[in-house]
């Protein structure tokens, strides 16, 4: 009787399963950090025939409002202090070289503006000989709104002594005021002037306004007076 012999055990092999898996995770190629990197940097300001201050000249020509040493440093890739480096020099270059133009800080942030020497002949130019000024009773109105503001339009009303609710509206429509809240007692409306008003008049916050709030009657005067115009 011939001894049964053990059936033979099968080489293990490589579960196909596995082999499956093991390909999908060598498909997913791990990407180099430096490869993002430079997928993200679009453009090297340095390699622009101007450099930095032509990069910083070229947004500057397309902008509608002052832009910020911030902004400027996020689109150029560049840090904000050599942005604000940058900007003080090309201030000062115009400047020598009688340019113009003339790059200001206004309303927290730059713009290149006409320089004020050539006003005439830009007024001449926009306008033709036809001034588009604000009326007189616009520019009193606003300037009671920007010394004493917020302020309702009663208590403006109080200190011009004339109703101003259609002075607002077209101060309000041409962006020089807006709306900054209500009153806690009454609700009524409260004014005040906007980043545009600033830019208009080439300040850099309303601290530069000139010293004439002494001259308006203060809140509390303000009240009694419109308490007696409607007595």
């Amino acid at each position: 009787m011939s001894e049964q012999q053990p059936e033979p055990v099968p080489a293990a092999g490589p579960d196909p399963a596995v082999e499956v898996d093991a390909g999908v995770v060598a498909d997913e190629t791990p990407v180099e950090p430096d490869v993002v990197a430079e997928e993200q940097i679009a453009f090297d300001v340095n390699d622009f025939p101007g450099g930095a201050r032509g990069a910083i000249e070229a947004v500057l020509m397309v902008v509608d409002e002052p832009v910020t040493e911030m902004a400027l440093a996020s689109a150029l890739e560049l840090p904000v202090d050599d942005v604000r480096s940058h900007l003080e020099e090309l201030e000062a270059e115009y400047a020598a070289q009688q340019r113009g133009f003339t790059l200001r800080s206004v309303a927290g942030g730059w713009r290149v503006y006409s320089r004020s020497d050539y006003a005439p002949v830009v007024e001449k130019f926009l306008l033709d000989g036809q001034q588009a000024k604000l009326t007189q009773a616009s520019l009193e109105t606003l300037a009671v709104i920007a010394y004493r503001q917020p302020i309702s339009r009663s208590r403006v009303s109080a200190v011009r002594g004339v109703n101003v609710d259609g002075v607002v509206r077209t101060l309000v429509n041409r962006g020089l005021i807006e709306e900054l809240g209500t009153e806690t007692e009454g609700g009524a409306v409260l004014y005040g002037t906007t980043a545009y008003f600033l830019q208009r008049l080439g300040l850099g916050s309303l601290d530069d306004l000139p010293a004439l709030a002494p001259y308006l009657p203060e809140i509390d005067v303000l009240d009694e007076i419109a308490e007696q115009g409607r007595g």
